[in-house]
């Protein structure tokens, strides 16, 4: 199911170029939405957006992958900037070979870590490649 099929209220539909997306987009209509590597392969699929109530910005996406009706599916926290929206298949991209995602640090949905926690944070951020660089404070 596509962000546009849980389009509520018309949002997404193209009135000539009006209206909020794809460059604003509800985060209610992106929770389900596939994410799938540059070699089309499936890795997950996005269960929740975490919103860093200090900054107002959008912090992580947590990703389930694996597992059948939730039963066995692991959950990742995937930076919000190693993501990217692809409005052609209506899902996101995610440049990471299938076995990197399979080893990439995730949690269980009754465990979830601190995820304001810096060195938990750092940990996420280095293993997808959006880390901060320490020298220029640029991610």
């Amino acid at each position: 199911m596509s962000y546009e099929d849980r389009d509520q209220y018309g949002m997404y539909v193209n009135h000539g170029h009006k209206g909020p997306g794809p460059e604003l987009m509800g985060a209610d209509t992106l929770i389900g939405d596939h994410v799938h590597n540059l070699k089309n392969e499936h890795l997950g699929t996005i269960k929740e957006i975490m919103l860093d109530m200090r900054t107002g910005k959008i912090a992580y996406a947590v990703m389930s992958s694996g597992g059948v009706l939730s039963i066995g599916e692991k959950l990742f926290a995937v930076p919000w900037e190693a993501l990217t929206l692809d409005t052609v298949h209506k899902r996101f991209t995610l440049n990471l070979d299938k076995e990197r995602i399979e080893a990439a640090p995730g949690f269980d949905k009754n465990d979830w870590p601190d995820m304001a926690n810096q060195t938990w944070a750092s940990q996420v951020h280095d293993y997808y490649g959006t880390g901060v660089d320490t020298r220029t404070g640029a991610r």
